[in-house]
């Protein structure tokens, strides 16, 4: 479901109005959801990933979809800004220099592949975010991160690493799926 520009426009107000309410009161700013139309009302999972300088300073989401679109930008934009653990918690001199990314993303579908040679020849580059799991073992990439790992074998390893696997891991009972996004900035 691609969403109008009118509707692109108010999820990122929301997502600036969530981080600098928590700038302000250090609490996830509280929405009523009768104040927006139905399309940002839908169970939909979502990204917001916050970057100063070209350089990530935040990025938190979910991938399933368990809260309505609307709630769910304004959850992850304070969570980016104030809940991820990579980063400190923003401050309110960083908020002129920061750019927000939304990503809503499709219903993950699950990759059938019989060896990881096969899997690596599935994979869209560009397209396709990844979510592996390996036991208890499970790490995501939003297509985004191809800008940076374009070569399928390179963004696989990666991806093992983040789900905390050597990145030659292997087995046959690693499960893939796939999803894509609809990105407003």
């Amino acid at each position: 479901m691609s969403l109008t520009k009118e509707h692109q426009q108010q999820l990122l107000a929301l997502a600036k109005r969530a981080i600098e309410y928590g700038v302000r009161t250090g609490r996830p700013l509280k929405l009523v959801l009768a104040d927006f139309p139905a399309e940002l009302t839908e169970l939909r999972a979502t990204f917001v990933t916050l970057e100063k300088h070209h350089q990530l300073r935040g990025c938190i989401g979910m991938l399933e979809a368990v809260r309505p679109l609307a709630e769910d930008i304004a959850e992850n934009a304070y969570a980016a800004a104030f809940n991820d653990p990579r980063f400190p918690p923003l401050r309110a001199e960083e908020l002129s220099e920061l750019d927000i990314h939304l990503s809503i993303l499709t219903q993950p579908e699950p990759v059938f592949f019989t060896s990881e040679q096969e899997l690596l020849g599935q994979l869209q580059p560009g397209v396709d975010g990844l979510i592996l799991e390996a036991g208890r073992r499970r790490g995501t990439f939003l297509p985004s991160v191809w800008e940076s790992l374009p070569e399928p074998a390179q963004f696989l390893r990666h991806l093992k690493q983040k789900a905390g696997l050597p990145s030659d891991y292997w087995s046959d009972t690693v499960r893939v799926y796939r999803y894509r996004t609809e990105v407003i900035a």
